[in-house]
């Protein structure tokens, strides 16, 4: 049995900072830096900027090019699975649990019920997939509604039949996402999308991608509650290691142990993977955070898109800001010391303010 490694709080943010490619050593190459983290969140909120934007801008800097990344998603270099760009050949380490849709058994009750959904309006799947498979990609818009039996909601997806059918036969591994028309998705059959990679069984699957998620974050609890969005537990991946003054087992990427690299400042995004895990956050950087969008105006503390602020390893404020692209400027309504910056922390903000603002093509404009 291996020791676990004693790491303190800054060993591990340290490692956690190397590992999402946020020291001075900055990467260029796009694909590069997104086989790297595993994947970019697509969002469309654009407060600043769209956030998988923010994060690759947060890695290259300036010569970030947003062109770039959409030239790799409508190539199909990145594929876009759940939100997320991924890079073409990870799509094998999904399409195992795709195999044993809706999940492995013993069924959960919603489970049980989605699968007899999908069973009884099985001529409408094959008709959307004979569809697709002679005229594809099309919207949702362009395939028709022939289900016998509607979709069982509540109110939000009520009539919206073949996009919950769409939804399940992505779950299956049938149909992809391949582009964008406008404002609609363009569908098409995941056959034409995924590439013909050798699909490991579903063990050697999840002990892959969580090898390579614990390569992305550094340092991770083996399991975390289920998230929305990409799961924070690395599993068996890495070495064990205890952080001091913070309670349970984690596992770490022993090959960024040994290795050091220069510090610098960056702005995050609110999507941004080194902030994603709240736990971690509050535990090692001993960080306050939460994403305000949704919530009233009067009840917001630091902003709708505050983007958390590193310095070094050390998170240390929010800076609330906004594009106003018809006016030029980056407003900064506000940057949010956790604790009093001293002089070179401010400077080094501003710096990196000034950055983004030009960067955006934006003058900034602070308070």
């Amino acid at each position: 049995m291996v020791a676990p490694v004693q790491l303190s709080r800054t060993d591990a943010r340290r490692v956690a900072v190397r590992a999402q490619l946020l020291t001075a050593d900055r990467p260029s190459d796009v694909l590069d830096v997104v086989r790297h983290l595993t994947f970019v969140q697509l969002d469309a909120t654009n407060a600043v900027a769209p956030s998988a934007d923010l994060v690759l801008w947060g890695r290259i800097g300036a010569d970030h090019d947003p062109a770039v990344l959409r030239d790799l998603v409508d190539s199909q270099a990145l594929v876009v699975h759940h939100g997320l760009a991924r890079p073409a050949e990870d799509l094998a380490l999904y399409r195992a649990d795709m195999a044993r849709w809706p999940g492995p058994e013993p069924w959960r009750p919603w489970q049980v019920s989605v699968r007899e959904w999908v069973a009884v309006n099985d001529a409408c799947r094959r008709e959307i997939l004979a569809v697709l498979r002679g005229d594809g990609p099309l919207p949702a818009s362009a395939l028709d509604d022939t289900c016998e039996v509607p979709w069982p909601s509540t109110g939000w997806n009520n009539d919206k039949n073949v996009k919950m059918l769409l939804a399940q036969m992505v779950e299956r591994g049938e149909v992809a996402r391949a582009g964008q028309q406008g404002r609609e998705t363009l569908w098409d059959l995941a056959e034409r999308i995924y590439p013909d990679d050798p699909v490991p069984d579903v063990a050697e699957a999840e002990r892959l991608r969580d090898e390579k998620r614990l390569r992305s974050l550094g340092i991770a609890r083996a399991r975390s509650p289920k998230m929305p969005v990409e799961p924070n537990g690395v599993g068996a991946a890495g070495v064990p290691a205890v952080v001091d003054g913070v309670k349970g087992a984690w596992r770490v990427e022993a090959s960024l142990l040994d290795h050091d690299a220069a510090p610098r400042t960056a702005l995050l995004s609110p999507l941004d993977r080194l902030v994603a895990d709240r736990r971690r956050l509050a535990e090692v950087f001993e960080f306050d955070y939460v994403l305000e969008m949704y919530k009233p105006v009067t009840q917001r503390i630091w902003g709708f898109w505050a983007m958390p602020v590193l310095h070094g390893d050390r998170l240390v404020g929010k800076l609330d800001a906004a594009a106003d692209r018809d006016a030029g400027v980056l407003r900064v309504a506000a940057v949010h010391e956790d604790a009093p910056f001293d002089a070179g922390t401010r400077a080094a903000v501003h710096d990196e303010v000034a950055a983004l603002a030009d960067w955006l093509g934006l003058v900034p404009e602070l308070p």
